[in-house]
């Protein structure tokens, strides 16, 4: 399952980069929950051509992001925010209250929804 929500996400991050093939088959496979059998019947090809097709688009994922880093730096990001906001909690628990630590606050679930 870790395995799928990884590839998930490199998808999210890499996946216009793919061929249109690619990106059907592998959408098919893991966003419509389609076998390989139903996949290639679809695809008017075999299983094994798309078992091929998603073991080379997971290592082609894969090498993106061994280059780009993309998805490493969005999973920091949001660790980063999340323990800005745990701090800006504290904050608040400690009768600290500002304008300024609003903005921040609102500022930091912004940046967090739209990364």
């Amino acid at each position: 399952m870790e395995n799928a929500l990884r590839m998930a996400l490199l998808f999210d991050f890499y996946g216009p980069l793919l061929t249109d093939r690619q990106q059907d088959v592998f959408q098919m496979y893991f966003h419509e929950d389609l076998s390989l059998g139903e996949i290639g019947e679809e695809q008017g090809v075999s299983r094994q051509a798309i078992y091929d097709i998603l073991k080379r688009t997971g290592s082609i994922l894969e090498e993106f992001e061994n280059k780009l880093g993309l998805v490493q730096r969005h999973q920091e990001r949001q660790q980063l925010y999340g323990d800005l906001l745990a701090l800006i909690e504290l904050c608040y628990q400690d009768g600290e209250s500002s304008p300024h630590l609003t903005a921040m606050e609102e500022k930091i679930l912004k940046a967090r929804q739209t990364s």
